[in-house]
């Protein structure tokens, strides 16, 4: 291919940015490394790769190499920053941009709501909702936990929305325990995803404690754009508790540590009797800062930074993307 003024490069499959390094540095051309997820950080916080093994030490110069070559490396959070700059990289090279909200797609839907309710035996309930990846990275253990507890509670339903390796898992806890308050779907079409978020009276976002700065929970997003209120199960500080600041005294967040299943059982059951009711605006107007509209020009810029000596663009309208 030919040299490109900005290549950037992703974290699927991870590493690749390694390869991008390599094409840049034949080709010519700037390189913005963009990073979604941290390796081999995450493999070796998941216990799937020992720190000290050599195919570790060789990922670790892989990716020291791309954030070398890297005019630009973009983060997710402050946390993520901390982890990349660990790599021996300046500051200066990093920049902070989260993924930003699917606003086009997701709105609160209350005719969508009540529908998915009554297609799905959730009517006149209280609905905790997990909608999305079920990974290692977030462990659900504690919630599942709490779901047991509160199987005998007519009030209170859990349904676990998506797929992934641990999927399975939570529908087998289920069955093995018996727990008819537990409802498991797959992923639903973008076309209904409006309707099936809004289901919620209380979103579960979770995050396993070694993983701050190597992951960055996304689902939080379109749970602020909902304005639905979030049970939060992972460590502090996170970018989570970050964003959230202010959220605890309005209803709209609670936080427990993993393996402490009383207290999320007693936060569900306040948010129950609670009488917080979904869309709560003060949430939906934190959610515009990580709106499409707020962190797309952003996005420009930094791509624009990153061309040595190149006239400044109009940010979208003289970028071409391939």
């Amino acid at each position: 291919m030919p040299r490109f003024d900005v290549v950037v490069s992703m974290t699927s499959p991870p590493l690749v940015s390694g390869l991008a390094a390599a094409f840049v540095s034949a080709k010519g051309g700037n390189l913005v490394c963009w990073v979604l997820d941290l390796n081999p950080d995450e493999a070796i916080a998941a216990g799937w790769l020992r720190e000290d093994s050599f195919v570790c030490g060789l990922l670790k110069q892989i990716s020291a190499f791309g954030y070398a070559v890297a005019r630009k490396i973009i983060v997710m959070d402050r946390f993520m920053a901390k982890r990349v700059a660990a790599y021996g990289v300046p500051e200066a090279k990093i920049t902070v941009i989260p993924p930003w909200s699917h606003n086009e797609a997701v709105h609160y839907d209350e005719a969508g709501r009540e529908a998915f309710r009554l297609e799905n035996g959730l009517a006149g309930r209280f609905v905790v909702m997990y909608s999305g990846n079920h990974s290692p990275c977030h462990p659900l253990e504690t919630l599942l936990e709490a779901a047991r507890r509160l199987k005998n509670d007519p009030r209170i339903a859990f349904c676990f929305v998506g797929g992934g390796s641990e999927f399975a898992r939570v529908k087998a806890y289920a069955a093995g325990h018996r727990l008819g308050n537990i409802l498991c779907l797959p992923y639903v079409p973008m076309s209904r995803l409006s309707a099936s978020l809004s289901a919620a009276d209380l979103h579960a976002v979770v995050m396993g404690d070694p993983y701050v700065g190597i992951v960055h929970t996304c689902k939080v997003y379109n749970v602020l754009t909902l304005g639905i209120p979030l049970l939060y199960i992972g460590p502090e500080p996170s970018h989570i508790t970050d964003m959230t600041l202010g959220m605890t005294s309005r209803g709209g967040m609670r936080r427990a540590a993993h393996g402490d299943a009383d207290a999320v059982v007693r936060l569900i059951r306040e948010a129950a009797t609670s009488g917080v009711r979904p869309p709560l605006e003060n949430e939906q107007a934190l959610a515009e800062s990580f709106s499409q509209e707020s962190l797309l020009p952003m996005m420009f810029e930094t791509l624009r930074e990153a061309t040595i000596g190149a006239p400044v663009p109009a940010l979208a309208d003289s970028i071409v993307l391939r």
